[in-house]
């Protein structure tokens, strides 16, 4: 039951904040991702007309869901993203449009958070409990184990710098300059990266990999990753790993349904062909039932993507063709989506596979030209914690193997590609302890680089967007308020702060703020607050 207290604030924030202004603006959302879903609640609630375009029958892009019905019943997969780290932000964005986000959203806390297999062994289960964590690193090496707590809170220290950091927009170098950067900056350490600045605390290279791996939810190798994102790790241990219940397609449609409530429309099956200019600004959206005016347009779909197909190359002057195809992109997924008889239990919600030679593996996914045969893999078991996502006595297990995204002269996704990836999978699936599993499939789809490209519209098959190096960081990532044309913004992992959906959902505060600055002639004082750094519970 409902709380006289909470009942109370429910009222208060269920009354339009007129802090806010009322823009009277139709504003064009250029696809219904995570970014281009909150961007539209936060521009709704200002008072904007908005409308999202969405190209496929249902919201979330690559956070939707793959829904398959069988003999057995329907078996229910994540397309991409598949827990959540730090819901605070979007907890936030709701109560800023007046609602509460649990009312439609459950967020469970795993009190597990992942199995982390290596392949010769041993094989931990990590938790957020500090004790816990000592304890199955000593199982690696005791010594490092001593140095796990001086790593939580070093990398505490760092997370409470850089966050207010990456809540904000970079337009120039000058950004840099800024006294919260310099104050940074020594914690930083550019020149490191995530592998050696572990270095200072761990001398196990399984150790290392142990709070490093996460440079894969980035796309990227923790030999290369910058040393700010062993942030990542600290996340899980410090925040919990949370599993949104049915699904993040579940989350992806309690947007729409904020969204909508607030006043903004989603038109689906409606693929954009170009973004209208006139005069270096845009003016509207060009769809197959003709051009739709807007005063502003928020581009959610895939960065390079987006550039090569709705703004003309001759329109850009920094983010020409020719400077995208010289940018650095992350690696691919080859995905396996399997509906299986029976269930297993002693598997736990995710498991992360290592394999032993784990530079090598990734040595061959930067090249790309051919397959790891030492491929690590991703697990999710999500029917032990949400057995609604498949048929009673039936699980789902989601299967990803980083590989290299699409480049001339690079591996080709034909059908013998296809079965050859599947095969090394299924083989380092029983490395990884799965077994028995060809026998039980009940339901399989496979997606490659190549349908990433074709299917969901990811420049070069590469699903974590821009590669996150010092180059493509920052000023030097596409900027929120689009720097070749006027009065077009930016959300998603292809600009500023970056990938994963935490990021991705401060990028569309990020966004839609600078687009109420600029359509807000005369800001009022009380709004000063919706562009400060950052609340400051949010770091608590």
């Amino acid at each position: 039951m409902e709380t006289e207290a909470r009942a109370a604030a429910r009222g208060k924030l269920g009354r339009p904040d007129r802090a806010l202004p009322l823009l009277s603006r139709n504003i064009a959302v250029v696809g219904g991702g995570p970014g281009g879903l909150v961007s539209a609640m936060l521009l709704a609630h200002a008072g904007a007309d908005v409308t999202v375009f969405e190209r496929h029958a249902c919201v979330g892009g690559r956070s939707s869901a793959i829904d398959a019905e069988t003999d057995a019943g329907r078996f229910r997969f994540d397309v991409g993203p598949t827990f959540f780290l730090y819901p605070q932000i979007l907890k936030d964005i709701f109560s800023r449009c007046g609602l509460y986000m649990e009312d439609t959203i459950t967020l469970k806390r795993l009190e597990e958070h992942y199995d982390l297999a290596f392949e010769k062994g041993p094989t931990l289960r990590l938790n957020s409990c500090i004790e816990a964590l000592e304890r199955e690193v000593s199982r690696i090496d005791p010594h490092d184990a001593r140095n796990v707590r001086q790593f939580v809170a070093d990398n505490r220290k760092k997370f409470r710098k850089f966050v207010p950091i990456l809540r904000r927009p970079f337009n120039s170098v000058l950004d840099l300059l800024r006294p919260d950067m310099l104050r940074a900056l020594p914690m930083l350490r550019p020149m490191s990266s995530v592998d050696k600045d572990l270095a200072r605390y761990f001398k196990n290279p399984k150790t290392h990999l142990a709070f490093s791996f996460q440079s894969k939810y980035l796309g990227m190798s923790p030999y290369r990753c910058p040393s700010l994102f062993t942030i990542l790790s600290f996340m899980e241990h410090e925040y919990g790993i949370y599993h949104p219940v049915g699904g993040t397609a579940a989350v992806m449609e309690a947007l729409r349904n904020a969204a909508e409530g607030l006043g903004a429309t989603i038109r689906l099956n409606t693929p954009i062909r170009e973004i209208l200019t006139e005069n270096g600004c845009a003016v509207g959206v060009q769809t197959d039932e003709g051009p739709q005016k807007a005063d502003a347009v928020v581009v959610n779909a895939d960065f390079a993507q987006a550039m090569n197909r709705l703004i003309p190359d001759r329109k850009r002057k920094r983010w020409t063709n020719r400077v995208l195809e010289r940018k650095k992109y992350s690696c691919s997924t080859f995905m396996m989506y399997l509906g299986i008889e029976g269930t297993l239990p002693n598997h736990g919600h995710h498991t992360i596979f290592l394999a032993e030679d784990y530079d090598r593996n990734f040595a061959e996914i930067e090249a790309g030209t051919s397959l790891s045969e030492a491929a690590s893999l991703y697990v999710q078991n999500a029917c032990v914690t949400d057995p609604g996502q498949a048929p009673d006595g039936h699980s789902t297990l989601y299967v990803l193997m980083p590989v290299g995204h699409l480049r001339d002269g690079g591996l080709e996704w034909t059908d013998e590609t296809r079965a050859e990836a599947r095969k090394l999978v299924m083989a380092r699936l029983e490395k990884a302890g799965f077994t028995d599993i060809e026998e039980r499939i009940r339901f399989e789809k496979i997606v490659t680089p190549a349908d990433w490209e074709d299917t969901y519209a990811v420049h070069k098959g590469a699903v974590f967007n821009l590669a996150h190096n010092l180059g493509q960081m920052l000023h030097r990532r596409p900027h929120n308020c689009f720097e070749d044309v006027k009065n077009v913004y930016l959300v998603g992992g292809g600009t500023h702060p970056g990938s994963g959906l935490p990021v991705i959902f401060e990028g569309a505060r990020i966004s839609s703020d600078l687009l109420i600055r600029d359509f807000t002639p005369e800001r009022p004082r009380s709004l000063n607050k919706f562009f400060r750094k950052t609340p400051a519970h949010a770091l608590s």
